[in-house]
Formats: C-alpha cells, sequence, structure tokens
C-alpha cells in the first residue's frame, strides 16, 4: 500500500494538467447546470401573453392614424408642396435682402424716415381724413358723388384688409412693432399690405374718374409702386404681401365700380350726416 501510494502522487505531480495554470481547465463549466434548468423552465407551461384579438388591433390602427400631422413624415411630398414651399423660401430670401431700411443697423438706415415717410401717404388715415374734408368743402354734384364712393372705397379697404390679417396672422420678415396709425386702421400683420391695397386702389380710382394729364397718370402709378415697395424696405411685409395688396386694391376698386352709389344716393347719405 505505501508503495502504490508513492506510486500515485508521483504520477499526480508528473500530470500537467495539475499544474497551477491549467486547475481551470479540470473544473466544469459554470454555465451547465443553467441550461438544463432553462431547459426544464421551458418544457413547464407556456407563459407567453395571449394574442391580441381584432377590436385592439383595429382600435390601435385607429390611434396610429390620429397622429398630430407634424409627427408624420412625408417621405414622398407632392410637387405643389414643394413648389409651394420653393417659393416661399425665395419670398422671404428676397423680401430680407431688400429691407435695407429694417432698422438702425441697416444699410440704409439713414433714409429710413424718408422712405417711412413714403409709407404714410398710403395710410388709411389721412386719406379718409382727407376726403371727408374734401367732401364738406365741396359744392357741386358730381364731386360730392366722387368723394362719397371714395369713402366707401377706403372703408371697404380697411375692413377688407383688417379681416384677411386677422384671419391669416402673417408675421413679416422682421421684428418690427406696429405703429399707432397701423393699430388705428387694424393693419398689424404683413398679409396682405394695406398700404399696396389702398395705393393700387386709388391710383385706379383716380385714373378712371379724374381727368388728368399723361405725367400725372404715371406719377400716380409710380407713386402707388413706391408705397408697397417702402413697406418691403422698411420691414413690414414680404413681396408677396405687396403683390397681394395690389391685387386685392384692383378687386376693391372693381366691387366699387359694381355698387356705384348714384349722385340722389350720396345726396341723401350727406343730408342724413
Amino acid at each position: 500500500m505505501p508503495a502504490s501510494q508513492s506510486r500515485a502522487r508521483a504520477r499526480d505531480r508528473n500530470n500537467v494538467l495539475n499544474r497551477a495554470e491549467f486547475l481551470s481547465l479540470n473544473q466544469p463549466p459554470k454555465g451547465t447546470s443553467e441550461p438544463r434548468s432553462s431547459g426544464r423552465k421551458a418544457s413547464g407551461p407556456s407563459t407567453q401573453p395571449p394574442p391580441t384579438s381584432d377590436g385592439t388591433r383595429e382600435r390601435e390602427r385607429r390611434q396610429s392614424q390620429q397622429l398630430p400631422e407634424e409627427d408624420c413624415m412625408q417621405l414622398n411630398p407632392s410637387f405643389k408642396g414643394i413648389a409651394f414651399n420653393s417659393l416661399l423660401a425665395i419670398d422671404i430670401c428676397m423680401s430680407k435682402r431688400l429691407g435695407v431700411c429694417a432698422g438702425r443697423a441697416a444699410s440704409w438706415a439713414s433714409a429710413r424716415s424718408m422712405v417711412k415717410l413714403i409709407g404714410i401717404t398710403g395710410h388709411g388715415v389721412p386719406w379718409i381724413g382727407g376726403t371727408i374734408l374734401c367732401l364738406a368743402k365741396s359744392s357741386t354734384l358730381a364731386g360730392q358723388e366722387v368723394l362719397m364712393n371714395l369713402l366707401l372705397a377706403l372703408l371697404l379697404d380697411i375692413m377688407t384688409v383688417a379681416g384677411v390679417q386677422k384671419l391669416i396672422k402673417r408675421r413679416g420678415p422682421y421684428e418690427t412693432s406696429p405703429s399707432l396709425l397701423d393699430y388705428l386702421t387694424m393693419d398689424v400683420y404683413a398679409f396682405p399690405a394695406g398700404h399696396a391695397s389702398r395705393a393700387a386702389m386709388v391710383s385706379k380710382f383716380f385714373l378712371s374718374h379724374l381727368v388728368l394729364a399723361v405725367p400725372l397718370r404715371v406719377l400716380l402709378v409710380l407713386w402707388a409702386l413706391c408705397v408697397g415697395l417702402s413697406r418691403v424696405m422698411i420691414g413690414r411685409h414680404h413681396i408677396t404681401d405687396v403683390i397681394s395688396g395690389f391685387a386685392i386694391g384692383y378687386l376693391q376698386f372693381r366691387l366699387v365700380e359694381l355698387v356705384w352709389m348714384s349722385s340722389n344716393t350720396c345726396q341723401m347719405l350727406i343730408s342724413a350726416w
């Protein structure tokens, strides 16, 4: 027995796997018992949630369709949307470049007062006040008829522009606060440009109902264009705001021509006033 024990000890010493660096090879892997247990667990009753019913799927589909518009990605936008966004970007870029008198640090800041004065010539308060004063001083029936219809056109312009601006609420290219006169005529937002619509309507009205020489007619058209341009230069309106204002002013003139008040109607209103 002692001899056999000594031979076993010698055999263990000569075994390479008994060295310290190889002891880990003789140990069983730590995760061998876990797969067996997991396998036993898997063989038990299934713990998966029951499949969703058709009603739940329909409710989830409706909720996905009711997502807000800003959370949805348009991977294939329409041609109209691309064209509209492109034109809008061009409009904003060009309006900002033309706003050379928008602030004190602008390139044409020294001419801001003069440009604002040009814009005031198309304001509604001076035109309404001047029309009422001329109507009070007028002594001819033809003059009173023209002035009464001009007053009607000016009031129509203020109400139309104020209503459209309140509906759309578009801001100008620059953060400029409206003046006191703008608040009086409710010309607070950018679209459409009230000064441009008024200048277009008044110039067309004078060209149709007053006998003017050719130079005065040219100056009248240039005045309307300068009024619209001045509103872009001071940063109050975009280019499309001014163009839309010109179009609305022309439509207002056509509407006043359709509902033109006769001389008898004007005299009745004047006497009542």
